[in-house]
């Protein structure tokens, strides 16, 4: 295994390390070593996961030898396994422990996967919910608040002896964690020894020199508070595929608050004033949490607090009612909830979701009975802790209170009256990278494929980051083609702005434009809009107008279908596997000439999806994502930004609301882009059709690696010519060995694993690449 020595470290490697990898590599360690944060951009396929574990793994064993040294020589000794109490405390808390995030679960499991890889074995643990770990055969088939409630209902009886088992367990197998697990193998090894997973992952990040764990572990101050094993001010917090974080941060601080949900907790307050009394009847108990008029008192303030939102004069239901931050304050201060008084709700919202657990789940619990076991007073309680944060109220600048008016929902009880949603937004994500420097962590490291533009991003979080990267790919020029194509088969000009998006000669121009790609581009092709309604929009004219000019009067949905069998993205997220499904099926269905996925910028498959080798060879792009400017939120925060940048006048680094608007469109578009080209043998095309994308001021917003392979075409004749060339040269040189996905995951990036040739979709077996541009009338 190679080392290479960075800044003084011995960093081992699994592979021959590209340029790019040491220098991504250098920037971890001088972050580390500085104690300071990074900012680093590198793209899929630079093995960026791997040379951050190996680098950071590095530095920390320069620091002293990993816990699990000492837990295999604990583990020689007969006697420190039946005391136990010594192997449960973490031998070397003076050094730092690093805790290691992403997104999802699926993407941590592609960490760990990395990490088995590699030469280093620290002390690991992976955190997860319970909805992924519990093995209790009732708790386990519920989900959300329910499954949570169930379960502290059974621990507290201590009637799960899944949980019983945990403490016995840990103390006989102080070896767990040496070797890197996911969930997956933690919960079988729950499964065969019959203990909580959930709860030996609890026990063991206590002890550990490497912690994986989903962003809200520690951007949920609720969650961060559990960790009660880290000392945070020798921490190190990564952050992997951070591109979204800061949106993330932002709704993790903010609420919004509809007056149905509002009627749901009002109905549970006054359960527990009937649970209170029928207790009361049976046991002649007088207890406090027993007491009717502490839940009487709660639901007499939430049936104000409801009255007061339907009391906001809204004279406008497009602009609704807007206040600065602060007015929330003096909004509950009529309803007489306080900060004083907002800790005693608190505290009897604590008391009222044990009583309705007690009251809905009685002696046995079964998932039939617990299943409706949510209590969504907890809601409530978790908005006042954002409102009421640290006792303070300096944090409301960052905010805006707004009531908007809606049609009431089919569940709604309010019989035709309007429903009311109370928000509170934050636009400072900041709010939460300042938590992590008040509580003093040694470095944050923020790293993904699509960061750029780093200054706009940075200054969104309110952070310095002295240490950054922009890292180029490890393709080289001839195995990517970037082109910018202003105007279709018949020069009409492609815009997929607001004004333009509902042209019936646009809808038509870019789906000749979508026939052509099409019958160019071998095996798997991505089709990406701004939004659902364009797509539907789109869709909807290619299927069912018939053009009279044509020869064979054919739609060109069926012209599309000729060469590429279609799958479309859905709304709904219980139907997305289906969809995943479905194009990989077709993939590898030789009767069929490849697949073309029609999907959303911002949705599903341009965020988490590896369409590496031939299930995506090009993605097109046919709009900039920008959101709707008249949406309520998008508009305060617009607003906010303007405003800060007023009042920073004079400063050189502000980011306006135009600045932001336009930022979050290009970060949208790089993430699609960014499902294709997903190793370092991999090759494809990215195909822009907006005449927008021709602009220098667009352009230098896209990914870093990207810039220099982007060319604008004039006509769609040297596009069609271009691109068939590039395929052509692809085909004959045969650079790049065909490999196929063993699977599609819908929360995953797929596995590639090297297939026989029986198995693939041969370019040999695809319709001959055209090079003409074939129109309408073709």
């Amino acid at each position: 295994m190679p080392i290479y020595k960075i800044r003084g470290i011995d960093v081992e490697f699994p592979f021959e390390a590209y340029d790019c990898q040491i220098v991504y590599m250098e920037k971890v360690i001088q972050s580390l070593q500085e104690n300071c944060n990074a900012l680093l951009e590198s793209p899929t396929g630079t093995g960026k996961t791997l040379c951050l574990l190996c680098a950071s793994l590095a530095w920390r064993r320069s620091l002293g030898e990993f816990s699990t040294t000492v837990s295999e020589e604990k583990g020689c000794s007969s006697e420190s396994q039946r005391s136990g109490s010594q192997s449960m405390e973490r031998p070397r808390s003076h050094l730092p422990v690093i805790v290691y995030t992403s997104r999802t679960h699926s993407q941590l499991k592609q960490v760990i996967r990395e990490l088995k890889a590699s030469n280093y074995r620290p002390k690991m643990a992976v955190l997860g919910s319970r909805e992924q770990m519990c093995i209790h055969d009732e708790v386990h088939l519920l989900r959300g608040r329910a499954q949570n409630n169930a379960c502290h209902y059974l621990c507290k009886k201590r009637r799960c002896q899944h949980h019983n088992r945990v403490s016995d367990y840990m103390k006989n197998h102080p070896e767990l964690g040496n070797e890197p697990f996911d969930i997956e193998d933690l919960v079988n090894i729950g499964r065969t020894k019959r203990v909580c997973p959930y709860y030996v992952s609890r026990d063991l990040h206590k002890m550990v020199d490497i912690l994986f764990a989903p962003y809200n572990y520690l951007i949920d101050p609720g969650n961060r508070r559990s960790l009660t094993g880290i000392d945070w001010r020798n921490t190190v917090l990564i952050f992997d595929e951070a591109h979204n974080l800061e949106s993330i941060c932002a709704d993790a601080a903010s609420f919004e608050l509809p007056t149905g949900y509002l009627t749901a907790c009002i109905s549970e307050a006054k359960q527990c004033v009937d649970l209170c009394i029928r207790k009361r009847e049976i046991y002649q108990s007088a207890d406090k949490e027993s007491d009717p008029d502490n839940y009487a008192i709660l639901k007499a303030l939430l049936l104000k607090l409801e009255k007061r939102i339907y009391e906001v004069p809204i004279t406008s239901k497009e602009l609704g009612f807007t206040r600065p931050g602060h007015y929330i304050y003096e909004f509950l201060e009529e309803l007489n909830i306080t900060y004083e008084t907002a800790s005693m709700l608190i505290l009897t919202i604590d008391d009222a979701t044990t009583l309705l657990e007690e009251g809905n789940t009685g002696e046995n619990v079964t998932a039939k009975e617990t299943k409706g076991t949510v209590c969504r007073l907890e809601s409530i309680r978790d908005i006042l802790n954002i409102i009421f944060r640290d006792g303070g109220k300096s944090h409301a600048k960052y905010y805006r209170f707004h009531v908007q008016e809606s049609l009431p929902s089919i569940s709604d009880s309010s019989k035709g009256k309007m429903s009311r949603t109370l928000n509170w937004w934050c636009f400072n994500p900041g709010l939460a990278m300042e938590e992590f420097v008040r509580m003093g962590v040694r470095s944050i490291i923020l790293t993904s494929g699509t960061l750029s533009p780093l200054d706009t991003f940075a200054l969104e979080l309110n952070l310095e980051f002295p240490v950054r990267l922009e890292n180029p790919h490890v393709i080289s020029p001839s195995q990517i083609w970037v082109g910018v194509v202003p105007s279709g088969p018949s020069s009409y000009t492609f815009n997929s702005s607001y004004r333009n998006r509902d042209s019936l000669d646009y809808k038509q121009e870019l789906g000749n434009a979508i026939v052509n790609f099409a019958r160019i581009v071998p095996d798997g092709l991505l089709v990406f809009f701004p939004s659902y309604y364009l797509m539907d929009q789109c869709l909807d004219c290619w299927k069912n107008m018939n053009h009279a000019s044509s020869t064979d009067f054919k739609t060109i949905w069926e012209r599309i279908c000729k060469n590429k069998k279609p799958v479309i993205e859905p709304k709904q997220s219980a139907l997305f596997q289906h969809a995943i499904e479905d194009f990989e099926a077709k993939l590898r269905d030789r009767s069929n000439s490849g697949a073309i996925f029609f999907a959303v910028c911002r949705g599903k498959v341009s965020e988490g999806l590896d369409f590496a080798d031939h299930a995506g060879r090009a993605v097109v792009i046919t709009g900039m994502p920008f959101s709707m400017k008249t949406d309520p939120k998008i508009r305060l925060k617009r607003d906010y930004l303007d405003q800060h940048a007023l009042s920073q006048k004079g400063h050189s680094k502000v980011l306006t609301g135009e600045e932001w608007y336009v930022q979050q469109a290009t970060r949208a578009v790089n993430q699609a882009v960014g499902r294709v080209i997903r190793h370092r043998h991999d090759y494809g095309a990215i195909i822009f059709c907006d005449e927008r994308f021709t602009r220098q001021s667009h352009q230098c917003q896209m990914s870093y690696w990207l810039r220099p392979y982007v060319q604008c075409y004039n006509k769609f004749g040297d596009v069609a010519f271009g691109l068939t060339k590039f395929f052509r040269d692809k085909v004959s040189s045969s650079l790049v060995k065909p490999k196929t996905t063993d699977r599609i995951s819908a929360f995953n990036a797929v596995e590639i694993t090297e297939s026989s040739d029986d198995d693939l979709i041969c370019v040999s077996d695809q319709p001959k690449l055209q090079t003409e541009v074939q129109d309408i009338n073709s």
